[in-house]
């Protein structure tokens, strides 16, 4: 058995902040945000909250498959920005969605949460641990930013996304993880989001096309095998020289950064959702998914529809 996404949803902020808005309150302005990042604006939580936008983006996610909140096995939380430390976003989801049955926790990997989650989520179910799990990353991020920093501040969003995993009879794809702590200080944060632009930009050029290649070799894949690759939206710069050194066209890297800025481990399953509900993705395409941020962590799993 493997574990089959058959639902997605996703949750974001009413209050958008576009570049124009930042230029008020840092140096800089539109052009010079787009040009380096592809952001155009990007959603702040006000009214919401890690919890309540899990728990939105979760409830969305099930009504597409019909699930009742009492079926879910397990609940997991990508999140690196929790309301509180205790209890877990998890628990919370549960509590107000009434899945009693669910064991629940919450998974810190920053950017690369959500491909982790996922992972998790289907070594329990090829285990037989569990057979419907809810997955959702939830970020506030603009409670972890100094909006005096231009070279931060520009980057960052809010949102929730989720997908329910259901067993089913399928391949099981064997995913690639990896983590380089020696390197972590190039991306931290202990009030604020510190980041060493630079070195996160060469890490991630240089790893995920790695990570991609090696997850398709290990697989026995084929580039052209590959629908979409669903990466991360961190940076455009990013995702451009991914899919030129990966010899691939633009157009199978889709992007919604514009919109939302980098929302972390939010940022794969907002996106999927989308995919999803626009009629993009069609049943047995593969798609390639893959994380990379602090840790430094990186990662990538192959998904087929």
């Amino acid at each position: 058995m493997i574990g089959k996404i058959c639902g997605t949803g996703s949750s974001i902020p009413v209050k958008i902040m576009d570049n124009d808005d930042l230029s008020n309150m840092v140096d800089t302005n539109d052009a010079w945000i787009r040009e380096r990042t592809g952001v155009e604006k990007r959603h702040i939580a006000e009214s919401e909250s890690t919890v309540s936008m899990a728990v939105e983006a979760g409830r969305r996610a099930l009504a597409q498959t019909g699930i009742r909140p009492e079926e879910l096995d397990m609940i997991v939380v990508s999140t690196m920005s929790p309301d509180a430390v205790l209890p877990c976003t998890a628990c919370e989801v549960q509590k107000a969605i009434g899945a009693e049955g669910a064991v629940c926790f919450d998974l810190q990997a920053a950017c690369t949460g959500f491909v982790f989650a996922y992972n998790t989520a289907q070594a329990y179910i090829q285990s037989n641990m569990c057979r419907t799990v809810l997955l959702i990353g939830s970020e506030r991020l603009s409670r972890l930013v100094d909006w005096t920093d231009r070279g931060t501040c520009i980057l960052f969003g809010d949102g929730a996304g989720a997908a329910v995993l259901k067993a089913a009879e399928g391949r099981a794809y064997l995913p690639v993880s990896h983590s380089d702590g020696k390197k972590g200080e190039a991306l931290t944060c202990d009030r604020y989001i510190h980041m060493d632009g630079r070195a996160v930009f060469q890490f991630a050029v240089t790893r995920v096309p790695e990570v991609i290649r090696e997850v398709l070799t290990k697989n026995e894949l084929l580039m052209d095998d590959i629908d979409y690759f669903v990466l991360h939206q961190a940076n455009r710069r990013i995702v451009e020289a991914v899919a030129k050194r990966l010899r691939q066209p633009i157009e199978k890297f889709p992007m919604n950064l514009q919109e939302y800025g980098n929302t972390s481990s939010a940022s794969i399953p907002i996106l999927l959702d989308e995919m999803n509900r626009s009629g993009k993705l069609k049943k047995g395409q593969k798609l390639v998914v893959a994380g990379f941020g602090a840790g430094l962590s990186w990662g990538a799993s192959i998904v087929e529809w």
